[in-house]
Parts: structure tokens; C-alpha cells; sequence
């Protein structure tokens, strides 16, 4: 783990996605004194940024990299929720209520996020109306992407359906970052997209496969295009 200099987050000043970031994108001072809250760090792969259960002590917003969100049922099976991407704010929820993390947080590629204590996330929250509506905001956010990841999971009827759900989220946020290309960047083993989509690793594989010869996707190592977003979606419905 690196630590940045806390008046080195430069990342913040220079970041060409700032917009699409829920809680950078501020004006005036407001934005002056958020680039100064928190601490930026370099995370090697398999970090673990927040244990589920563990009380929360700060907010996680990703800067570069992609995140691993789970959670373990009683039994101890672990169950991969989403990918959180750079723009993603994590442990808002629990940062504002006081609570427990709900989820484990685990980086599946070097990353570059920024730490903000729950302390000074409140008074910044409290002390300016603007960043408080961009947190509901995000929480709003949070909210619509765990009731779409239950429905895909509950109601689409085939394990191809479900992964080609997957998929086309995945296309979607990339186009929105690269504007109309839907290429991304595959950081999850078979085993690990198989438990993100609810079946087996075998299952991926041969649906993947599937998918190319139909030529609704591009595969090419470890990156990942969407060429048929509708021929996905008809899947995935």
C-alpha cells in the first residue's frame, strides 16, 4: 500500500471524468476543500479496503481501478454483489448512519482510491447543501443498482440471460466513460464472473464461447467488447 501526500491529490484538479463523479464534481469552495479531505493511496490487487461487519470509519471513493463488492452468508459462502468502478463512493450508507460495513471491499487490479474519515465526510456534508444532495444522490444511485442486481439475478430465467445482464452493465458504464465504445476491461477470473452471475464456472465458459460465435461480444484476452447490446439485452429480459 502507497500513501499519497495529502496535498498531492493531484488526481482531483486533473481528473478528465470529474463530471460523471458524484461527489467530485463540486464548485467554489466546496470543491477546494473536498480535494483536501482524505487521503489518496495506491492499492495493490486483492486489497481488502473494508470488512463486512467492521465498523465504518470512512468513505472509499475510487479514483482508478476496479473493486470487488461481496458479502458471506451464515454459512460462509461468498457471494460477489458488483464490480464498483473509478466515480463509485463506497460506505456512504454506513458512513452517515453510524453503522457497520455491510459489504467486504477487495480490489481486483491495482487501484488509486482516496479515504475520507466518517468525521470529516459529516462536517463537509453539514456544512454545504450542494455536496449533500449529491450524496443522496449517490445513495439514490446505490439504491437503483442493488435493486437491478436482484431483479437480474430473481427473474432472468437462464444463466445466459443472467451473465448477459452482467455484460451489458458492464458495456454501458464503459460507453459511458469511452462515449459509444462498450470495451472493458475483464478483471474477474471465470470462477469469480460464474459467482457474480449465480452458476458454474463451466457454465460461464461455454455461455461466453456462445456469445462470441453469435457475435455478440469480442473477446480478446482479458478485454471484452459489446457488439450487439440489443442481442444481449434480448437475453437478458
Amino acid at each position: 500500500m502507497t500513501y499519497l501526500h495529502p496535498h498531492m491529490n493531484s488526481g482531483c484538479k486533473n481528473c478528465s471524468d470529474r463530471s460523471l463523479r458524484i461527489l467530485c464534481d463540486l464548485s467554489g469552495q466546496a470543491r477546494f476543500e473536498f480535494e483536501a479531505l482524505g487521503m489518496q493511496m495506491r492499492l495493490p490487487k486483492r486489497s481488502v479496503i473494508f470488512q463486512e461487519d467492521d465498523i465504518c470509519d470512512a468513505a472509499t471513493i475510487i479514483c482508478m481501478g476496479q473493486v470487488k463488492l461481496s458479502c458471506t452468508s451464515r454459512e460462509g459462502k461468498t457471494h460477489i454483489l458488483r464490480i464498483a468502478v473509478p466515480g463509485d463512493l463506497l460506505g456512504l450508507g454506513a458512513a452517515i448512519s453510524g453503522t457497520h460495513y455491510e459489504l467486504t471491499a477487495e480490489t481486483i487490479e491495482p487501484c488509486v482510491v482516496k479515504k475520507i474519515r466518517r468525521s470529516e465526510l459529516l462536517a463537509f456534508l453539514e456544512k454545504y447543501g450542494q455536496a449533500s444532495m449529491l450524496a443522496a444522490k449517490a445513495l439514490s444511485e446505490e439504491y437503483k443498482s442493488a435493486f437491478f442486481d436482484a431483479r437480474r439475478l430473481a427473474l432472468s430465467g437462464s444463466t445466459a440471460g443472467r451473465l448477459a445482464g452482467v455484460l451489458l452493465d458492464w458495456g454501458r458504464a464503459a460507453a459511458g466513460r469511452n462515449g459509444t465504445d462498450m470495451r472493458f476491461t475483464m478483471a474477474l477470473t471465470h470462477e469469480e464472473l460464474a459467482n457474480l452471475a449465480g452458476t458454474s464456472r463451466e457454465t460461464v465458459t461455454r455461455a461466453l464461447g456462445r456469445f462470441q460465435k453469435d457475435g455478440l461480444i469480442e473477446v480478446h484476452g482479458s478485454s471484452f467488447r459489446v457488439l450487439s447490446p440489443l442481442g444481449l439485452e434480448s437475453l437478458a429480459t
